[in-house]
């Protein structure tokens, strides 16, 4: 059997399949039909994907890492203590970023000050400890 023949084929099958479970206008049909066998004839085709052009960085790599207080985003040129809703609100996921950017995979998501100063807080709430782990400074009573 020729290609075409094939196609006719899958596409009459195709069709039969989805009228007798939908129901459907009798005019609607010939378009059903054309829109099948459009869709399978493309199939074997591939179209050239187009290529996404990377976008030009707001500041230089260097530069949105220079000070300790904040990240400047190569999206927009902005500070930031924190950039994943930055990315979020822009489209990106941290990976898609670093992708993007052509940055480290170790490439922070935060400024090191704010890490710094939000490890210091938990450690100062006793986050992180085990359950049942005192702070070293009360002692046990051996009652």
């Amino acid at each position: 059997m020729s290609e075409h023949a094939d196609l006719i084929e899958l596409t009459s099958r195709i069709v039969e399949a989805h009228v007798q479970g939908t129901a459907m206008a009798s005019n609607d049909i010939p378009e059903l039909i054309r829109e099948t066998y459009a869709a399978l004839a493309g199939l074997g085709q591939s179209e050239a994907e187009p290529v996404e052009a990377k976008p030009e960085p707001a500041v230089s790599i260097r530069k949105s890492r220079a000070d300790r207080a904040h990240l400047i985003s190569l999206i927009d040129g902005k500070k930031y203590k924190t950039l994943k809703r930055h990315l979020a609100n822009h489209g990106y996921t941290p990976e898609r970023y670093r992708e993007t950017f052509d940055l480290p995979a170790d490439y922070p998501m935060t400024a090191p000050a704010y890490s710094e100063r939000r490890a210091a807080m938990a450690k100062e709430f006793g986050l992180g400890r085990k359950a049942g782990q005192g702070s070293g400074s009360a002692k046990k009573s051996s009652g």
